[in-house]
């Protein structure tokens, strides 16, 4: 029988900030988006506060200095390898794993004899090793894994970090389903949740009896899966690989608005590299970059520049993509308004060893496929933007404003703690 486990880090961008400051401890934390716009994640305590998430931090900045709230700016880079770290260590415990978010990932437990012994061990360990607390939901199915894990963290009575739904008999079952709202179900969201309630269909227990022939003729063959997984037939099968992406897009709005060129290249660039050292991840190669500058939309006349620059040939030389990237800007850039975001985006993407060759174009050289990877290399090794192009270094006013942003303990060797 397949058994599925979903594992998540609870409030795991809040507890990476928790691991290096343990005197934050039982004490609220909120962590910010971009240029420090918007609470993205909260500590227990802070949610407890009722702190408004996902709006302006304007809005709750004084809630947050009247409770001795703790504020820290995004570090995605200490959340991403804290992340690497976590992932590592839970496909230890399992054959089959499928990492589905920063903070959560699949595994397959078929076979386990005592899931409930595994899944507790994978919480010590993690939380031995790393120190991130985490939870696990099992299930037969992905779609009530997901719905076992919420379970495991917010119903009263199982909320221990640890739910299996056979624990439950079927009547036990269908008794907890019918607590739980049809929007916490994974791939229900918000619109679907309120046109599912129109047809008086408001909880899991009731998707789980619609009848999936109606459910697909007027909604979609996803949500029909959605009520087979929910009463226990296996229709998502574990993917052990990340797909490949179709597109690649880097994009960030601007700490400080800019007008200068020169600010505007430096930070097409940054994105150009970041976008083509994950094309080379998966093994790609772009025939057309795709570059975008706009000015606020909430000013009049304002200004979204937008062109599309093709190659000679599909590559995944970064020098070569920057090149074109700038070209583009240079054709889309006008002198004069204030800038708020700028992007580049890769498209028609295929695998590099099938890409298609121009007859009149040079062959791509073997010395820079290897200073690609040298690059990438080095990055992966000393951190991203060790080694960088020159056209990033121009000037650092596009980059995004983070007042609050703790240091990256993991990656840097400057930011190291210090025991004394």
């Amino acid at each position: 029988m397949t058994t599925y486990a979903l594992v998540d880090g609870n409030n795991f961008y809040a507890s990476c900030e928790r691991v290096f400051r343990p005197d934050l401890e039982g004490r609220p934390i909120v962590v910010l988006s971009n240029n420090d716009g918007c609470v993205v994640a909260a500590s227990a305590e802070a949610k407890a506060l009722n702190l408004k998430m996902f709006g302006p931090f304007f809005e709750i900045a004084g809630l947050c200095r009247q409770h001795g709230v703790t504020v820290f700016s995004s570090n995605y880079t200490l959340y991403g390898d804290m992340s690497r770290r976590m992932m590592a260590i839970l496909a230890e415990h399992a054959p089959g794993q499928e990492v589905y978010s920063i903070d959560e990932c699949f595994l397959d437990l078929s076979g386990v004899s005592d899931i409930e012994t595994l899944a507790r061990r994978m919480r010590d360990d993690v939380r031995r090793r790393i120190g991130i607390p985490v939870s696990v939901g099992v299930g037969p199915s992905k779609t009530l894994a997901k719905l076992a894990n919420h379970v495991s963290k917010r119903v009263p009575g199982w909320d221990s970090g640890v739910f299996d739904w056979s624990w439950l008999s079927e009547a036990e079952r269908d008794a907890l389903l019918g607590q739980l709202a049809v929007g916490k179900i994974w791939g229900v969201g918000r619109k679907l949740a309120a046109q599912l309630e129109k047809m008086e269909i408001d909880t899991a227990l009731k998707l789980k009896r619609a009848d999936p022939r109606a459910i697909r003729r007027q909604f979609s063959v996803m949500l029909e899966r959605t009520v087979a997984e929910l009463n226990g037939v296996n229709c998502l099968e574990l993917d052990d690989a990340e797909p490949e992406r179709q597109q690649i897009i880097a994009s960030r709005s601007f700490g400080e608005k800019p007008r200068d060129f020169n600010v505007l290249a430096a930070a097409i660039s940054h994105h150009i590299s970041t976008a083509a050292e994950k094309l080379r991840k998966q093994r790609g190669a772009a025939r057309l970059v795709g570059v975008s500058i706009r000015t606020s939309p909430f000013i009049d006349d304002g200004y979204h520049g937008y062109t599309v620059v093709p190659l000679a040939q599909a590559s995944d030389d970064t020098l070569t993509l920057a090149q074109a990237a700038l070209a583009g800007l240079r054709d889309i850039y006008r002198r004069g308004p204030l800038y708020q975001k700028a992007g580049v985006i890769l498209m028609e993407i295929s695998p590099r060893d099938v890409s298609q060759a121009d007859l009149f174009a040079a062959p791509p050289d073997p010395r820079r496929q290897r200073l690609m990877q040298t690059m990438d290399a080095i990055n992966r090794e000393f951190g991203r933007g060790r080694v960088k192009l020159a056209a990033e270094a121009l000037t650092n006013n596009w980059e995004m404003r983070q007042d609050q942003r703790s240091p990256c303990y993991t990656t840097r060797l400057q930011d190291l703690l210090i025991v004394k």
